[in-house]
């Protein structure tokens, strides 16, 4: 290592997020000193403390904005990061910039407020060497997150106590294809090494191809995606003062078929189910002539309690709707109190004459008034006689049945038998008086989805949003079958426990995002059958479902049918009654893959036993007894819970465990960190394994093997285990972990 960088060195990445994600990262290594990394405080509930004394050297990442160009598989990346020295002495700093995976980058150039400084690439070897020395020199294992990768270098440049530096990164990758899909990958990670919280992230990446994009997925992340011509998609994320906990991956790809099918497939251990995620998506229609027709009746709540902002809210979203229709949709609208009035005796076809008229009824609606749910759901069904066109029903309610049938099960039960056309059936539930167990069940039994709608939120925005998506029916009544090559009738179905379950609808611009289990491996055939226009279509495609996975690529595959299954086994209990073979399951999956519910918080508790699956049951079984609680603050918050894990969209967040709260907020657990493949939870001041024998646990347990952080034997475990092991060995504090059939502590 040259003396300049025996000085400073300072690794400042870019970034990118669902919880955000910059890169930077102050590191000192002169000789006479050590200086480990910095770590931003996080707390549940923020509270105040006084000012701290500038260090000798730290520093805080102010913004950061990332633009990024892919075409085919080459990204164009411009980075540009503004930080600044909180220290209380001048740095001499140098720029190191991991790669995301060897030889992906080239044509680096680095500018510091519009100067350029040499970058030079280094190769893995000589990258690990620098990382050793580093974490040894500072006793801090954060770098080895990048061991087994290159990186680039540049030379030193100054900035003084107070400055503020705005450093800007060009650089080409070509990212790696599998399966079909490009994989796109950010090594933002390092900014969770920065002093505080980023105050500013903007992110944002422009697809562009030859042939039609397809499916457009973020693994890792929670990101805006828009869709302007079949051609082009442009992803977006922005977030502000937050903290990241892992490296962002972005996967996509193009075909030419209506609809557009990608697998992925993950089977960490050969005796076992292995798990898939399958992406599809419809090809983008160009013009509202080729949209097939729909029929859409809005059933809104008018009754005493709307009264007010809930009431023009309501009407501001029956206008939205009525403007966003097409010519030929069929529509109608429905109002009730006690009394149930529809506008037209009908259902109307859409132009602009009954636009007009309709708009002239939503004027006309006032609050006032009981609540006649059964009676309303069945003005709207009984005009929904004809099945060749998809039927939706958008319900709205702020609460309780008090005139017509109010028993809950009966209310479900006559709404199944009034649907005859397989209508579906989105419910908004307003405010916490809502009866939200009622809500759940009535979609559930008519193939629809409920949301739930907070009281100072905007009822106008979510149903203008959740439109904006169904608008635009593609393909409809969709099944999708599996069939592995070499595969028998008495084998029986090659995926199991898929969610979401049964048929779906496709929508223009939308994707499905499907995961489930496999027990048949092998080269298999992707069908997707559904109706386009009325007319029976299908779809064939290729997939592979691997017998075993080397690594951890695939890894969120995993997580996320865990995430989705959780959420399933809470609504299966919520609607059905509980037992405890499913409470045993949701306490399992719980613990294997650190998802905290609810019912299972009591995880996150540092004086628990993990290990403990039939204490565990017995304390789970109590806390779901508040499933009894249908309506108010408490029965609202828990089904928005349970909603959020079965439509989950990504996996847990390297590294972080997040808990939905019975207040309807979430909070940050650090007690309980995902990281790759694992679930850690934190007791006696250690980071255990969840998959560590109960007896085992401790430090000094006979058939474990004890290393030493940063000897020979520690550093030896990366080439022993590769760089899957890299994420375990940067855990900042003791650690027992099984790898393969050895348990070690270090």
């Amino acid at each position: 290592m040259s003396k300049t960088l025996a000085r400073l060195l300072v690794l400042l990445l870019f970034a990118m997020p669902s919880l955000v994600q910059a890169q930077g990262l102050l590191i000192d290594v002169a000789p006479d000193r050590r200086v480990r990394l910095p770590r931003p405080i996080i707390m549940p509930h923020p509270r105040p403390f006084p000012r701290p004394v500038p260090r000798p050297t730290s520093y805080k990442i102010k913004e950061i904005d990332v633009q990024v160009t892919l075409t085919d598989q080459v990204a164009k990346v411009q980075v540009t990061q503004a930080f600044v020295n909180t220290g209380s002495r001048q740095m001499e700093v140098a720029f190191l910039f991991p790669l995301p995976y060897d030889g992906a980058v080239d044509r680096l150039t680095f500018m510091v407020d519009g100067r350029e400084y040499e970058a030079k690439l280094l190769p893995a070897k000589e990258a690990r060497g620098i990382y050793e020395a580093i974490v040894r020199k500072n006793r801090d294992p954060a770098l080895l997150e990048w061991m087994g990768t290159g990186m680039f270098k540049t030379s030193v440049f100054p900035v003084p106590p107070g400055a503020e530096r705005r450093v800007s990164l060009r650089y080409s990758q070509l990212c790696r294809k599998d399966s079909g899909l490009t994989d796109f990958v950010f090594p933002l990670s390092t900014a969770k090494y920065t002093d505080k919280a980023v105050e500013k992230v903007n992110f944002r990446l422009a697809i562009n191809s030859r042939d039609a994009i397809k499916n457009v997925y973020s693994p890792t992340h929670k990101v805006d995606i828009s869709r302007p011509t079949n051609d082009r998609a442009v992803v977006s994320y922005s977030v502000k003062n937050e903290v990241p906990t892992s490296d962002f991956r972005l996967i996509y790809d193009v075909g030419s078929k209506a609809v557009g099918t990608s697998v992925l497939s993950y089977r960490p251990k050969s005796g076992e189910d292995g798990y898939l995620l399958m992406l599809a998506s419809p090809a983008i229609k160009a013009t509202a002539k080729e949209q097939p027709r729909k029929s859409v009746i809005f059933v809104v709540d008018r009754s005493g309690s709307m009264s007010g902002k809930k009431i023009e809210q309501a009407k501001g979203a029956l206008k939205f709707v009525l403007n966003n229709l097409r010519d030929g949709d069929l529509f109608n609208i429905v109002v009730y109190d006690s009394v149930v009035e529809s506008f037209a005796p009908e259902l109307q076809k859409f132009d602009d004459v009954t636009r007009k008229k309709a708009l002239g009824f939503v004027e006309g609606i006032y609050a006032g008034g009981s609540t006649n749910i059964s009676g309303a759901l069945a003005a709207a069904l009984g005009q929904l006689k004809d099945n060749k066109q998809p039927s939706y029903v958008i319900f709205l309610t702020d609460g309780l049945p008090t005139a017509g049938e109010k028993n809950e099960a009966k209310i479900v039960e006559g709404t199944k038998k009034q649907n005859q056309v397989r209508a579906r059936v989105f419910s908004f539930g307003v405010g916490y008086d809502v009866n939200s167990r009622l809500l759940d069940r009535l979609v559930r039994s008519n193939h629809g989805q409920s949301a739930y709608v907070r009281p100072n939120e905007n009822i106008e925005s979510r149903v203008a949003t959740l439109y904006s998506k169904i608008g635009s029916p593609v393909m409809t009544d969709v099944a999708i079958t599996v069939d592995v090559e070499g595969g028998a009738i008495e084998d029986g179905k090659v995926i199991n426990r898929m969610y979401p379950k049964g048929t779906v609808d496709l929508f223009a611009g939308q994707q499905l995002v499907i995961v489930g289990r496999y027990a048949k491996t092998g080269n298999a055939k992707v069908t997707v059958r559904g109706k386009v226009g009325g007319k029976e279509l299908s779809f064939d495609f290729p997939a592979k479902l691997v017998a075993s996975s080397g690594d951890e690529t695939y890894a969120f595959v995993e997580k996320l049918w865990a995430v989705r299954r959780v959420g399933e086994l809470i609504d299966e209990m919520d609607l059905q009654g509980k037992n405890d073979e499913l409470i045993k399951e949701l306490v399992t999956l719980s613990t294997k893959h650190g998802i905290l519910t609810p019912y299972t918080s009591f995880l996150a508790d540092e004086n628990s036993n993990f290990k403990d699956l039939s204490g565990n049951v017995g304390v789970a079984r109590k806390r779901l007894d508040a499933l009894a609680e249908a309506s108010g603050k408490r029965g609202f918050a828990q089904r928005r819970a349970k909603a959020a894990f079965q439509h989950a969209g990504n996996a847990p967040a390297a590294g972080l465990a997040l808990l939905p709260t019975a207040d309807d907020k979430t909070i940050r657990v650090r007690s309980v960190r995902n990281i790759g493949n694992k679930t850690f939870y934190r007791r006696d001041n250690r980071w255990i394994d969840e998959e560590v024998d109960e007896k085992k646990q401790a430090a000094g347990a006979k058939d474990v093997v004890k290393i030493e952080r940063y000897s020979k034997e520690f550093f030896a475990l990366f080439d022993k285990h590769g760089k899957k092991i890299r994420k375990y060995l940067a855990i900042d504090e003791p650690v027992v972990i099984k790898l393969g059939d050895t348990v070690y502590s270090f």
